[in-house]
Order: structure tokens, then C-alpha cells, then sequence
């Protein structure tokens, strides 16, 4: 068979997979509780594969939960300036343990842009589901994000012809890219309706910002993988790799989708 006829092949297996993950996410964010510990799972899962693929010579699993324990007691217990500041002070605590190993400079940076994710961009996600528009501003935010990973990959399978980062990710395409943002823009329309009360200038200016930023957080994760020579972060999600790989477009997603919403919502 040839490759062009195959090209669809794990489309049954991502599918399949995609039913668990929204099975977790439902139950993840039922609850603030529950949200915070989900949250902090993730940030567990996540430091620990970014450890194994910057090839880190150290107990992934014990410093990982310490990132998970951190993180769970720092959002259960403080507001969100207190929370950034603390996690500051986590940060160096880890940094310093690196220091003390005398690691790599490079090595210091890896762990560093690790830190700013798991512990400065995911926590967004708490954060928005404690804003006014509670569990529907996450489910929108997450839905939109997710859904246009989908809709670009689609879209490239489709219609891609002409490479737009081939150093970076070979597989992506300008008609993914495009075809993906247009299909976000209307599905952000639809979403903020239901979800937001959000007027049309407002589901708009949001779909094509989440659709490009959501983009670069995908395209800044396959850097750090190529750069380590790696394909997936990890096996945890069949079809998708590891939990890194479907976390990336939320990398810089949450962080703008949080700063955005209540300016926008007065639009």
C-alpha cells in the first residue's frame, strides 16, 4: 500500500483515545477540587516527561511529584498573586538543586522552560475555571484549543501541499495552518455563544488568536523534540504520544486565553 493511501491509518486509534480524554476532562474540572488535583497531575506527568526528554540524570519520579505536590498546595491554598510568587520560590528551589549538581547551562535552561510551563502556564487553566464564567469558559478555551490541533491536522491530511515549518514539524502545512484557524473561528462563534454570551467581534478576535497562538504552542514543542531528537514526549496517550504532545497548543492558550476574557467580554 502506498503511503499517500495509508495516510489515514491512525486516525481509529486517535479517535479512541480522544474518548478517555475527554472521560478525564469531564471529571477533572467537575469539581475545583477536583480541578486543582487534576491540574497538578498534569504538571506531575508533564515535568517528568520534559525530565526524560532533556535526557536529565536525576529521580524523574521524585522530583516530579515534588513539582505535582507544590503545585496542589500552592493553588489549593493561595490566590493567584500569592500562588505566581511561591511558585517563584519553587522554581529556584529546583533551579539551585540543579546548580548543586553542576548541570549543563543548557541543561539549567531546559529546566527551566519546564518550570515556566508546568508551573506558570498550566495553572492558567485553574484560574479560568474560577473566573466568572466558571466550567464554561475552561470547557470553551480547552474545546477550542483541542478542536483545532484536530482541525489543522485535518486539514494538512486534506489539503496540504506546501510545508510552512519543515526544520521543525515536516508534516504541517500552510493549508492545515489556515484551513485549522478558519474552522476555529467558526467553531470559537458557535462556542461563545452557547458558552461565553460572548458577542460575534468577541468569539472571533478569540478563535483566531487561540488558532495561531495554539499553533506556535504546537510548533515550540516539536522544536524542543527535535532538538532532542525525539519523536513523542511519552506513550501515555496511544496515538498521540506522550501527555506533552496533546498539552502543547495549551502552553501559551491558557496563559491568553486568561488575560483575554474579562477585557474582552466587555467588548
Amino acid at each position: 500500500m502506498k503511503p499517500e493511501e495509508n495516510k489515514f491509518a491512525d486516525v481509529p486509534l486517535r479517535v479512541k483515545t480522544w474518548i478517555y480524554i475527554i472521560l478525564v476532562f469531564a471529571i477533572g474540572i467537575s469539581h475545583p477540587l477536583a480541578m486543582k488535583v487534576f491540574i497538578s497531575w498534569i504538571s506531575f506527568q508533564c515535568f517528568f516527561e520534559f525530565l526524560r526528554m532533556f535526557n536529565v540524570n536525576t529521580n524523574k519520579i521524585i522530583l516530579s511529584i515534588f513539582i505535582g505536590i507544590s503545585q496542589f498546595f500552592l493553588l489549593y491554598f493561595l490566590n493567584i498573586e500569592n500562588y505566581f510568587l511561591y511558585s517563584l520560590g519553587v522554581s529556584i528551589i529546583v533551579l539551585l538543586y540543579f546548580s548543586i549538581l553542576k548541570s549543563s547551562r543548557k541543561q539549567v535552561l531546559e529546566i527551566l522552560t519546564a518550570l515556566l510551563i508546568c508551573l506558570f502556564a498550566f495553572p492558567h487553566l485553574v484560574f479560568i475555571r474560577e473566573n466568572t464564567s466558571g466550567i464554561y469558559a475552561i470547557i470553551f478555551v480547552v474545546v477550542v484549543t483541542e478542536l483545532n490541533d484536530v482541525f489543522q491536522y485535518l486539514m494538512g491530511k486534506f489539503f496540504g501541499k506546501h510545508k510552512i515549518v519543515p526544520k521543525i514539524s515536516p508534516n504541517k502545512t500552510l493549508e492545515g495552518f489556515l484551513g485549522g484557524v478558519f474552522l476555529t473561528i467558526i467553531l470559537s462563534n458557535i462556542l461563545g455563544f452557547f458558552l461565553l454570551n460572548s458577542n460575534i467581534l468577541t468569539n472571533t478576535i478569540l478563535g483566531f488568536i487561540l488558532g495561531i497562538s495554539g499553533f506556535f504552542g504546537d510548533v515550540f514543542m516539536s522544536y524542543l523534540k527535535r532538538k532532542n531528537d525525539i519523536k513523542d514526549t511519552g506513550n501515555l496517550l496511544p496515538g498521540h504520544g506522550g501527555l506533552l504532545d496533546r498539552m502543547d497548543s495549551l502552553i501559551f492558550n491558557a496563559p491568553i486565553f486568561f488575560w483575554m476574557l474579562s477585557f474582552l467580554l466587555n467588548l
